[in-house]
């Protein structure tokens, strides 16, 4: 499968533990988290997508990464929530495009990653509410992340032209709510850094 062809649209949400907006997307992390670590779930809605011919569309996922330091250096943790609408082939897909085998944008995770907790399908929801992004799976990570507005209050504050790898345009954004319990870790970063960008990754 790792030469098949792939592409995803749609958008993603990430909320850290980073007291203020994450220096790891500016430095392109060579400077560590403002904690000395980073604690992450992010958030995708996939509005368009395929792997070879499986069909990715209208799903949702979620991932839980941890950081022992400068993201630069790896060694990270990650598991992975995909969609329960979601077919075999699509879960085989996404396992592999997550887990960097499928090449293309997320290659340097099967670098980076060092420990895989593994896959569990469940159910995702993936909504906005006026300029908030509510993301929810039950019992897991209940988030609500709003975009921090700029001088022009009616427009979000947004770092572009960027070569972060998640994305070249970021909107700067805050948790309203962020939990998350899983894989014997307890999170709560309500106050803290998020962003929100569009989802544009394609391989090989």
């Amino acid at each position: 499968m790792a030469e098949q062809g792939w592409a995803m649209k749609g958008e993603l949400v990430l909320s850290c533990n980073c007291t203020v907006f994450c220096p790891c997307v500016l430095s392109l992390g060579s400077h560590p988290p403002t904690e000395g670590y980073c604690q992450t779930w992010a958030g995708f809605r996939i509005d368009a997508g395929h792997f070879g011919e499986v069909d990715l569309s209208g799903l949702n996922l979620g991932l839980v990464m941890e950081i022992p330091g400068y993201m630069s250096r790896g060694n990270w943790t990650a598991g992975l929530f995909i969609d329960k609408r979601a077919s075999v082939y699509a879960v085989k897909a996404l396992t592999r495009i997550f887990t960097g085998k499928a090449d293309g944008t997320t290659s340097l995770l099967s670098i980076l990653v060092g420990k895989f907790l593994g896959v569990e399908q469940v159910p995702i929801t993936y909504e906005t509410r006026d300029k908030t992004r509510i993301f929810q799976i039950p019992k897991i990570i209940d988030g609500a992340v709003t975009p921090i507005p700029g001088k022009d209050r009616e427009k979000d504050t947004v770092i572009s032209n960027s070569e972060y790898w998640i994305a070249p345009e970021i909107i700067v954004a805050r948790s309203d709510k962020s939990k998350m319990r899983a894989f014997g870790r307890n999170w709560n970063f309500a106050g803290r850094s998020a962003e929100i960008c569009k989802l544009d990754w394609r391989g090989p």
